[in-house]
């Protein structure tokens, strides 16, 4: 269930969240890339938007409810893409495939005044065709 604020300034990092991920978050617009997606994903994370994290996700990985603990007090402090010079070292090991793609990110947050490092690899893959064509987070792991 999304948060009933929505926060002037994207939390993904963007400028606006109205420009930003709200689109995405809202169904007016399908994140064009995996990494808007990723993007996107860390923007429902921050709002607890269940919803958009199931529509997002690959039915084949897709976890059972609920994705997010509510009882978990999570403060989320930032979300950092790494550069694209490392994403394109770690691509040359993936499948050629324009269905295909991956994006390393650490986000920062704090569980009950506890701060957390997920630094992560986000398998994404595009289904349909055309207009109808869509990203989807698959599968990620978490790198050394």
């Amino acid at each position: 269930m999304p948060s009933p604020s929505k926060p002037a300034a994207c939390p993904c990092g963007g400028a606006a969240f109205a420009t930003c991920c709200g689109p995405f978050l809202s169904g007016a617009a399908i994140a064009p890339t995996a990494q808007l997606l990723m993007r996107s994903r860390y923007t429902a994370y921050t709002l607890g938007d269940e919803d958009y994290l199931r529509a997002t996700w690959h039915p084949s990985t897709c976890p059972p409810p609920p994705i997010i603990d509510r009882a978990e007090a999570v403060k989320w402090l930032g979300l950092e893409v790494e550069s694209a010079l490392r994403l394109r070292q770690r691509k040359v090991n993936l499948p050629d495939s324009p269905g295909r793609d991956s994006v390393e990110f650490v986000a920062r947050y704090k569980i009950n005044g506890r701060a957390h490092r997920l630094h992560e690899l986000s398998l994404f893959v595009r289904e349909g065709e055309g207009a109808r064509a869509r990203w989807l987070y698959l599968e990620g792991s978490f790198p050394e």
